[in-house]
């Protein structure tokens, strides 16, 4: 094998699984960066109160926008650098479609969760009541704040995990693998979160990465999984009361109380339903739906985008490959 074959593909560009790193490493070195010196400025600007700040809803609003931002404009560096493509590849350009794109997955993602919590409920395992404060200001303000950071923080994952770790294997045709890893990274990540419950968290949140790159595979833009995810999360907390991977304080006031009857098996316990079996078949059947339904596809302007890699218009990296002679 030619020793350019390790990093140079037949399109004259860097191989995906080099690109995927650059990205990794590129982005995982800004956050440290930018996050400490967002925690430093923090302090440094309230003082004593800088940790209720940063542990509060102020907090989280600046991480989720840091966590996107970055990916964002990381994702768009590597993509115009290594590939030389348009923004508008990495799918969160306002085309035609976006907001139709967004709103159905946004349904798709409340009914997924209602099928899970059905599934317990149909067996016992949850009773629900209407908040004691009913349609309070307190509630409204968990409802409407709950929702707009849910958007953003799914928007974050979206683009670290689906974004262009994805979209550049999927150029090479090596998608399935490509969602292998960000599946196992992205459950990875939320094994620290409170009240885990051993085998399902990893299992679920994994095939929940799946989930959200087939969606990402059926339309290659981001509003379609962007939808599906923060809707999931929003309904299971905001409002039926039910903790999202073991977090309960981002919705203080839910429309709904639940009561988790157990078993634990099935509900996730303290965790909440990603924790439980209930969640792994809605998942599964609707990650089924989606691969096999007709409500969504691709334009092509974005198959062509996202499907191939995108040659180098060189000659003389052209030919690297076929005239490894010349290299001295």
């Amino acid at each position: 094998m030619n020793p350019q074959e390790i990093f140079i593909n037949e399109a004259g560009r860097l191989r995906s699984g080099w690109r995927f790193l650059v990205f990794a490493g590129v982005y995982l070195i800004a956050v440290q960066v930018v996050l400490r010196l967002f925690v430093a400025l923090a302090s440094f600007a309230l003082g004593n109160y800088a940790e209720g700040f940063l542990n509060g809803a102020g907090g989280y609003i600046a991480q989720g926008f840091i966590l996107l931002a970055l990916a964002i404009v990381i994702g768009w560096g590597c993509g115009r650098l290594l590939e030389d493509l348009p923004f508008r590849a990495l799918g969160w350009s306002f085309g035609r479609g976006w907001m139709r794109d967004w709103l159905l997955g946004s349904l798709i993602g409340s009914l997924s969760l209602l099928l899970a919590v059905a599934i317990a409920w149909a067996s016992g395992s949850y009773r629900f009541s209407i908040n004691e404060g009913g349609l309070s200001q307190s509630v409204a303000e968990t409802l409407i704040f709950s929702g707009f950071l849910f958007i953003l923080l799914a928007a974050a994952e979206e683009a670290i995990f689906r974004g262009y770790p994805l979209q550049t294997m999927t150029r090479a045709r090596m998608a399935w693998l490509a969602i292998i890893i960000t599946a196992v990274i992205f459950s990875s990540g939320h094994l620290n979160n409170p009240n885990v419950v051993p085998g399902f968290t990893f299992l679920n949140t994994a095939i929940a990465g799946v989930w959200l790159a087939i969606a990402y595979l059926r339309t290659r833009n981001m509003w379609f999984p962007l939808g599906i995810h923060w809707a999931w999360n929003w309904t299971m907390s905001a409002v039926l009361g039910i903790p999202v991977s073991g977090i309960t304080r981002v919705t203080p006031d839910p429309l709904l109380r639940a009561s988790d009857l157990g078993p634990a098996w099935l509900t996730g316990g303290s965790y909440g339903i990603e924790g439980g079996a209930a969640c792994t078949i809605a998942l599964l059947l609707s990650t089924l739906f989606i691969w096999r339904t007709r409500l969504v596809s691709a334009n092509e302007e974005m198959m062509l985008l996202t499907d191939r890699e995108n040659p180098k218009q060189t000659e003389q990296l052209l030919s690297i490959l076929d005239s490894p002679e010349e290299i001295e």
